[in-house]
């Protein structure tokens, strides 16, 4: 089948690369115009772009993939399906119209459950255990497209967003070229998502770092392992903004009653902090303008001790 590829960000990049080496053919992959990133603001070309470019495929860039430029150009490759992933544009009903047989799209959960920017990291913050991910038909509304396939995983207790989009990504190329086995021979079926059950994911705010913590420790530790890369969970300790890349949720007793927040040892160990309920063991921490480190060398170099206090700042 001819197959146009819409994707942007690192997620996208095994479902390429598995479509790249299958007998399929792709005449065209779409992403993300180029941007300035990093430190000296170098103009660079997405994840997906750089996959392609070394596969000597066909690249389009467009601001808009609605206008009507964009429309005649991917109207010109005579596609069979149009495959997205992680793309970072929505789609018109005339983009939509355009393949042959249909437009697919691999979306990070097991919808209705998280539909939206960020189901990685909303899985993570909202304990869940499983997850998976799902190949739909994509249609108009946000990700409430029926399913052709879905694939659940577990979901680790020493998962991170990071390490479980990892998993999820792979899930994911492979769940799509299945799905693709079944369109080209005919035998698939659609299923339609149940709206009551349908939970939104929206892009993560810099708010949603913030660590409260009158919190249960449990939570706390969640939201820590879910809110990475970005915003990363933070609190702030001697007036300035305390990253925390890595904790542990503890369950001891002290001699005393502390306040949310309260160190109540400090050691090679970690620094552990109390929570609304239970304990949290804070293992890797960044001051701001300070480079990332352990809590043991953190508590060698700050001098942090029991009975200092976290406090969450006004964002």
């Amino acid at each position: 089948m001819k197959i146009v590829f819409f994707g942007s960000s690192h997620f996208a990049v095994p479902a390429l690369e598995v479509l790249i080496k299958s007998p399929h053919e792709v005449v065209c992959v779409v992403t993300q115009p180029d941007k300035k990133r990093g430190r000296h603001l170098h103009l660079s070309g997405t994840d997906i772009k750089n996959t392609a470019v070394a596969a000597r495929l066909k690249v389009f860039q467009p601001e808009d993939v609605k206008s009507v430029e964009s429309v005649d150009f991917l109207k010109r490759f005579g596609a069979d399906v149009f495959v997205t992933a992680a793309y970072g544009q929505i789609f018109s009903q005339e983009v939509l119209d355009i393949p042959r047989i249909m437009p697919l799209n691999i979306h990070a959960s097991l919808l209705p459950r998280y539909r939206g920017a960020a189901p990685i990291n909303w899985a993570i913050i909202n304990s869940d255990k499983k997850t998976g991910v799902s190949i739909m038909y994509v249609s108009l509304k946000m990700d409430s497209g029926p399913i052709l396939l879905q694939k659940e995983t577990l979901i680790k207790g020493g998962d991170t967003a990071l390490t479980l989009e990892e998993r999820l990504r792979v899930l994911g190329a492979g769940l799509l070229m299945e799905a693709l086995k079944l369109i080209d021979a005919r035998e698939y079926r659609l299923f339609d998502q149940d709206e009551d059950k349908a939970i939104f994911a929206p892009k993560l705010k810099k708010e949603d770092g913030l660590i409260q913590w009158h919190n249960h420790a449990a939570v706390i530790h969640d939201q820590i392992r879910g809110v990475l890369p970005w915003p990363g969970a933070f609190t702030s300790y001697r007036g300035k903004t305390l990253k925390v890349f890595k904790s542990s949720h503890l369950v001891f007793f002290t001699g005393h009653n502390p306040a949310p927040g309260e160190v109540v040892r400090a050691d090679k160990h970690g620094i552990a902090v109390a929570c609304g309920r239970g304990f949290l063991n804070l293992e890797e921490l960044q001051f701001e303008s300070g480079k990332r480190m352990s809590a043991s060398d953190f508590v060698i170099g700050y001098k942090i001790k029991p009975g200092d206090v976290f406090v969450s700042p006004v964002v």
